[in-house]
């Protein structure tokens, strides 16, 4: 298999691990009563012992209700997960030397703003990878702008500073990148196609935070752009 061919099977199949990681945390972990910090930890045990998990890119992310509504960067304090809330997950393992990145929002109980937030947020997704697909060279800064589109087109806000992020094998920080060229934000006007410093495919993720600050509801979802 050629070279690039191969670092983009491993790409989807961490992706794949990733997912049914994310299936196991919703059937089995997520409830009613329990606290953020103690869902992070059982969804860390669970990593290492079902998955093989010893090492993450980045912070497990856990959020609900109110806290759904701060990007990444924040760490507000810990709340307890209610009967009738939102709950989003956002994780970075890494299998063998690859990195994931994915991330889903979770509602329990009936509320239709939260259950449309979740559907707008896939809805999203899914155009905004139409999008890059069909614009060859679109820019990390058009990529970001679109997403506020699509947020502001459902009648929400989008919620963070960035709307994608390159990714690859651990760690793929330490590569000699310019940072200010890795994030889909309002200030990457370069394409985001083309080679890294060593020659190979980019490989990006796309993510969507969607929130509405009134209701005091926000929604996550993430995983591979460019592949898949």
């Amino acid at each position: 298999m050629h070279d690039e061919s191969r670092r983009a099977a491993a790409l989807l199949d961490a992706q794949r691990k990733a997912a049914a990681l994310f299936e196991r945390i919703s059937r089995e972990l997520i409830r009613p009563g329990i606290t953020e910090a103690r869902l992070t930890r059982e969804i860390a045990e669970l990593g290492r012992r079902e998955f093989g998990i010893e090492r993450n890119w980045h912070k497990r992310v856990v959020r609900a209700g109110l806290n759904t509504l701060s990007p990444y960067d924040e760490n507000p304090p810990d709340l307890c997960i209610g009967e009738d809330d939102i709950v989003f997950v956002d994780l970075g393992p890494v299998f063998e030397d690859w990195e994931a990145d994915f991330g889903r929002t979770y509602v329990l109980g009936d509320d239709p703003d939260k259950h449309r937030l979740c559907r707008d947020i896939s809805a999203a997704f899914a155009e905004g990878k139409r999008y890059f697909q069909e614009s060859p060279d679109i820019t990390g800064s058009e990529l970001y702008r679109y997403a506020q589109q699509l947020a502001a087109q459902g009648g929400w806000e989008y919620g963070g500073p960035i709307a994608g992020h390159l990714v690859g094998e651990f760690p793929h920080k330490s590569m000699p990148l310019d940072r200010a060229t890795c994030y889909a934000d309002a200030g990457n006007h370069t394409p985001m196609r083309g080679l890294d410093p060593l020659g190979r495919a980019r490989h990006w993720i796309l993510e969507i935070h969607f929130v509405d600050r009134r209701r005091g509801i926000g929604g996550f979802y993430e995983e591979l752009l460019t592949i898949g």
